[in-house]
């Protein structure tokens, strides 16, 4: 099978990741991908973009030769009222929206708490996306979840990251298998993704 898009990924902006914008558009292209996400972390990730970043998007260019260029934000869930570090002007701009739980930004809590938060953030009509919902560092109650992403149309992500040996996201192929059936169960769509912060 092969990929024909990957629309979580990372560039210098982000301040953790180590390419530029057009290596990364570059290296998409060699992999025929036909659209490409780029989707910066949001103001509350130590180091990275902030709010006007995310204001003068508009000044790049959304096609590549074959490849369609999305550019977006991953934001961080800050609180159980899903709560997002971007605000709403720049927030409705973006072609993705990914919603995030991340140590830096949020302290796991009770299962409960942290489903709390997802559930919330799902309800978002900007949100597009929950990413890497698999990390075990913050356990959340997949039904709940499953089922709030197919009522409010947002797409789960199974993240390749997740998957590679040394990730910091516990558990990630266990819960994967269990969002998988739960998805499979309740018909919700999924995204894979590759959550790049160095072209490949």
């Amino acid at each position: 099978m092969r990929d024909i898009l990957d629309v979580h990924t990372h560039t210098l902006a982000s301040g953790h990741a180590y390419n530029t914008m057009m290596e990364m558009i570059r290296a998409a292209q060699d992999k025929g991908l036909s659209v490409y996400g780029i989707t910066e972390h949001a103001p509350k990730m130590p180091g990275s973009c902030q709010d006007f970043y995310f204001q003068n998007l508009k000044v790049v260019p959304r096609q590549y030769g074959d490849l369609k260029l999305l550019l977006g934000a991953e934001l961080n869930i800050l609180d159980e009222a899903g709560t997002v570090d971007l605000s709403e002007p720049y927030l409705g701009r973006m072609d993705v929206a990914i919603a995030s739980l991340h140590t830096p930004c949020i302290r796991p809590g009770s299962r409960q708490w942290n489903t709390q938060c997802v559930v919330e953030a799902i309800k978002n009509p900007h949100i597009h996306i929950i990413g890497h919902p698999d990390d075990g560092r913050y356990p959340l109650d997949y039904e709940a979840v499953v089922q709030a992403a197919k009522e409010y149309h947002t797409l789960l992500e199974i993240n390749n990251h997740s998957l590679e040996p040394g990730c910091s996201r516990q558990n990630a192929r266990e819960n994967d298998l269990e969002i998988l059936k739960l998805c499979k169960k309740y018909r919700t769509s999924v995204i894979l993704s590759s959550d790049a912060h160095f072209h490949t």
